[in-house]
Formats: structure tokens, C-alpha cells, sequence
């Protein structure tokens, strides 16, 4: 279902280039770490100018698990929706995948914070496992975004701003 994989390795020290780069994986490098923002942002443009149907970003920090990319594609791949959030927190998933009980708790406070405020009804706004059509990411101006973590939070609220379809669902 993967017909491309972009690591964008954001200025680390250690073999991650190395050993991208010899699984053949489509690797870029920033000579200095540009932040979180500047990473997705270095990806996004990436995965566009691939020819992306669909973009997927996967944290590799072992919280979501990459077996469930295609569930994960399937309603954007269909057309139902624009934008698909794996959500650790409908599931066992979070915990399971080592994320400690106050982060959880802080998680779960943001999360009801922003769909009172946002009058929308997602179970997870910081979901480091999402897919978005090519043409949402076109769409969203978030190449002006700042390079920090709140790149996910901005792109969540000017699609549901712009009317694009959002959904979330299990992804662990």
C-alpha cells in the first residue's frame, strides 16, 4: 500500500542517514535541527513534489504502529475524508505504547479543551499518526506554520476552519 517512504532526518548525530540511506529509503537531511514544524514542513513539500496521493506521518517513537497505515489511508483513499487521525487513546494503544499516565491525563484535558473551543469531536489533537489527501496539504498554508510542536495543532484547526472532512479512529 507504501509506494514511498521520506525520512527527513533533522540534523542528528547519529546513523540514521546511514542507515536510510542503505535501506534505500528516499532520506533527507537538515544540516541543523530546524524543529518540529520545519521537519514536517521539509516532509510535506517533500511527499507534494513526489507526486503524494496521500501524505502519512508516522512519529517513530513506537506509539502507533506502522502495520495499520492502510486503515489508516482507507477513508482518505476513498474520498470519505480529507484528513485521518490514528488516535492512541481509543484503544489500549497509548499506554501500551509507553505513554507515561500524566501525559495521558494532560492529553486527554487538552484534547476536551480543543473540542470545546473548536465545536468539533476528536478523541486526539496530538496524534503523531495522521494521513492527509494531497489536496488538503494544498490547501493548508502550513509552510508559513512555525517550526515548533504546534504545527499539528494549526493544521488541525485551519482544517476544520476550511471545512475539510477530519475524522480519527484506533490506531493501536
Amino acid at each position: 500500500i507504501v509506494d514511498d517512504i521520506i525520512l527527513t532526518d533533522d540534523g542528528s548525530r547519529d546513523d540514521t542517514v546511514a542507515l536510510s540511506v542503505r535501506l534505500g529509503i528516499h532520506t533527507l537531511r537538515h544540516e541543523k535541527n530546524l524543529g518540529y514544524g520545519g521537519n514536517q514542513q521539509t516532509c510535506y513539500a517533500a511527499a507534494l513534489a513526489r507526486g503524494a496521493d496521500i501524505v502519512v506521518m508516522l512519529h517513530p517513537d513506537d506509539q502507533y504502529p506502522a502495520r495499520l497505515v492502510g486503515a489508516l489511508v482507507a477513508p482518505v483513499a476513498l474520498g470519505a475524508y480529507d484528513l485521518m487521525l490514528g488516535s492512541r487513546v481509543l484503544g489500549p494503544g497509548a499506554r501500551r505504547g509507553g505513554m507515561p499516565a500524566w501525559n495521558l491525563a494532560a492529553n486527554r484535558a487538552l484534547t476536551a479543551l480543543q473540542n470545546l473551543a473548536l465545536g468539533y469531536q476528536l478523541s486526539e489533537y496530538h496524534s503523531g499518526f495522521r494521513a492527509y489527501s494531497a489536496a488538503a496539504l494544498r490547501r493548508l498554508p502550513w509552510a508559513g506554520y512555525p517550526d515548533d510542536f504546534l504545527i499539528d495543532n494549526q493544521l488541525l484547526i485551519d482544517s476544520i476552519g476550511d471545512g475539510l472532512r477530519v475524522i480519527d479512529g484506533e490506531s493501536g
